[in-house]
């Protein structure tokens, strides 16, 4: 992973979340500084100058090292359970919901609170245990730290309960897609962006700075290779605005980059070698995709776990109807309120960096074509899509986007003439057609009225 300069916070919540340690390890500073308090208010009651409350533990040394030994070796036998628990989640999801839904288990937060929350009890036992010994005045017990370190305990049962409780809930097929569809609905929000009207423009037009690309550019080629997980565009405008260049990316988040291969042009081409070290600082670049700037990521989940559901090994139909619900639901919100820039300017409106956006034709291709595919012969499956590509007409605002959903109806109605042999069952499949076609007409007949004239 290749970064110079700070990445945005997006990413960066993205990366921290990801993985196993970093709560834990927080959960772990905060244990030791609980024992540094509690050490001190035990060292303050031994030297007489603190009063402990009296439901503080009393016992002597031996009995306070045989308390803090069992619990160091019950938490620690606990926290193999937690982990063997978690082992068995991702293997499980890896098998049934596809290797990809192996990161949504990873930055589960009460998988990796309850992770967290053993081993600092641990480590809180363990330093208490050690702390036990000769002081001045005979014995030093921690009585105070003591009787903390069995209300951790206490609180670690209730955690465990809890964790317990989520993941028998969690590895549930519903609560899975719908997570995943919760994170597609994000990713629309986030990488949702309407050019203001009436923003400023200046310099070259845009047809200008294309032709000027394809004929004068500078190439700046990829320093490793990856899934290009995140591009910093407020870096490279500034970038591209510092050196009175022009930027245009060749690929954009979630596709696969070589090392060597271009990775951006730049014009005039005398600027690329300025763009090219300060253009590794402003992309990071992966062994896997993300759903920061990558909304395709999420429609690949549901329908990896859709066709997976329709194999011959699974036949689980009523799974891949859920994920159409889902995506339907997506395409619904992309259709009405995803707008992402292709062309970005800076202060003073000249054109400074172009990158490359998937395009509602391609998103609603990714969300019916295998899924399409994979369910030949199976009229429940095209009845739910045509259902879905109802719904997401009725959201469309425009006839190109309701052109692309009537192509996709017409694939699944032919699909079902040539594959299904029943004939009722395909009169069922023309009559959620002709639905698909009723939603078009009304669309359409909504546009008319709201044009001007």
């Amino acid at each position: 992973m290749t970064f110079q300069f700070p990445m945005p916070s997006a990413w960066r919540r993205e990366a921290l979340r990801t993985n196993l340690w970093l709560v834990p390890t927080v959960e772990i500073v905060l244990a030791v500084v609980l024992f540094v308090v509690t050490y001190a208010l035990d060292r303050a009651a031994y030297d007489g100058t603190l009063t402990l409350p009296t439901f503080v533990n009393s016992g002597s040394a031996d009995a306070a090292r045989e308390i803090l030994t069992a619990i160091a070796a019950a938490v620690i036998t606990v926290v193999t359970l937690v982990f063997s628990i978690t082992i068995v989640t991702l293997t499980l999801a890896s098998t049934q919901f596809g290797p990809r839904m192996l990161r949504n288990f990873i930055r589960d937060r009460i998988t990796q609170f309850t992770l967290g929350s053993f081993v600092a009890t641990f480590i809180y036992s363990i330093l208490v245990l050690i702390s036990v010994g000769r002081g001045a005045h005979g014995n030093f017990v921690p009585h105070l730290s003591i009787t903390v370190c069995l209300a951790l305990v206490v609180a670690d049962v209730a955690v465990l309960v809890v964790f317990i409780d989520h993941i028998a809930k969690s590895i549930q097929l519903p609560r899975v897609i719908a997570s995943i569809a919760g994170d597609l609905s994000r990713a629309i929000e986030a990488d949702s962006f309407q050019v203001p009207v009436g923003a400023r423009k200046a310099g070259s037009s845009l047809s200008e700075v294309t032709i000027r690309l394809d004929e004068e550019s500078g190439v700046v080629a990829a320093t490793s290779s990856g899934y290009l997980q995140f591009v910093r565009l407020d870096t490279l405008i500034a970038i591209s605005s510092a050196n009175h260049a022009v930027i245009r990316l060749l690929h954009r988040p979630g596709h696969f980059v070589v090392a060597g291969e271009p990775l951006a042009q730049v014009w005039p081409a005398a600027a690329a070698p300025v763009v090219s070290r300060a253009l590794g600082g402003a992309h990071a670049t992966g062994p896997h995709r993300t759903l920061t700037q990558d909304l395709s990521f999420a429609v690949d989940q549901l329908v990896e776990i859709a066709i997976r559901a329709l194999s011959p090994a699974v036949n689980d139909t009523f799974t891949a109807l859920a994920c159409i619900d889902w995506l339907g639901d997506g395409l619904c919100k992309i259709a009405e309120r995803w707008h992402p820039a292709s062309v970005h300017r800076d202060g003073t409106g000249h054109v400074r960096v172009i990158v490359v956006t998937v395009e509602f034709r391609r998103l609603v291709e990714r969300s019916h074509d295998k899924i399409r595919q994979a369910s030949r012969a199976m009229p429940a499956v095209m009845i739910r899509q045509l259902d879905g590509i109802a719904k997401v007409i009725a959201h469309t605002g425009s006839a190109a986007q309701r052109e692309v959903l009537l192509e996709q109806a017409d694939m699944i109605l032919r699909a079902s003439d040539e594959s299904v042999p029943e004939a009722a069952d395909r009169a069922d499949v023309r009559r959620r057609y002709e639905l698909v076609q009723v939603a078009q007409s009304t669309a359409a007949a909504g546009d008319a009225q709201l044009s001007p004239g």
